[in-house]
């Protein structure tokens, strides 16, 4: 599959990325402008972008399980971690320049906007990143699945997933050093072999909306502008 250039993406974070490496609390402020410095020059080139991003590194479900909370509790305290690391990033992009406005899926008082299509798209087309939070605004849900929810709601031109690894292999690279990596892969084939991109309710929305979907090595942050590019960056999937 060749690459198309992308107008309009949807980036999807994990936490873990706002935290970096080392004993630095859960937010790694150099790491978290060094970050927004990237995205200011994607949208110098004239992409628009929005982001959603976890927050796995504030809370995840082993706290949970270990204070027995139960599940829907639980996951609203997760979506809540998802809003500070918001409005982090906001704050990170703000300070190189770049407007930007997090918007979340359950109201949460004058600290963040609720969530609306016709806000986001108003944003959106103003010049700013907006970055999304709060999930879907419901428990049993992941941020994968509000990623994808969102990208089709603003009809981005891709979700683009940044993880710690090339892209998408056939087996955990990590433990296996013959895992096949792919430059590029159809949805039918990714569920044929059993493929772990995403969880299913995301990879369906993708899926059903045609939805292209890159994975890609975000330990470089360049990475982000050469996938926008059209370079052969990570995994295709479409």
């Amino acid at each position: 599959m060749s690459r198309p250039q992308f107008k309009r993406i949807l980036l999807k974070l994990s936490g873990e990325m706002l935290k970096g490496k080392g004993d630095k609390g859960v937010f790694d402020i150099a790491l978290c402008m060094e970050l927004a410095r990237h995205i200011k020059a994607v949208k110098e080139s004239g992409t628009e972008l929005a982001l959603v991003i976890g927050g796995g590194n504030i809370f995840r479900g082993g706290i949970a399980e270990e204070l027995g909370i139960e599940r829907v509790r639980s996951d609203h305290v997760g979506m809540l971690a998802t809003v500070m690391n918001a409005m982090v990033m906001q704050m990170a992009l703000e300070k190189q320049g770049v407007p930007a406005q997090a918007l979340s899926a359950a109201a949460i008082g004058a600290v963040v906007p609720v969530y609306s299509h016709a806000r986001a798209e108003a944003e959106i087309e103003a010049g700013k990143v907006v970055i999304f939070c709060y999930g879907t605004g419901n428990p049993y849900f992941t941020t994968d699945t509000a990623a994808a929810l969102r990208a089709v709601e603003i009809g981005a031109d891709a979700l683009l997933k940044g993880t710690k690894v090339k892209g998408i292999y056939s087996d955990d690279p990590f433990k296996n050093p013959e895992a096949e990596f792919f430059e590029s892969i159809s949805y039918d084939e990714v569920l044929n072999r059993g493929l772990k991109v995403m969880d299913q309710t995301a990879f369906a929305l993708c899926r059903e909306n045609k939805l292209p979907i890159i994975v890609f090595d975000l330990g470089d942050l360049d990475n982000i502008k050469r996938v926008i590019a059209g370079e052969e960056i990570g995994t295709l999937v479409g």
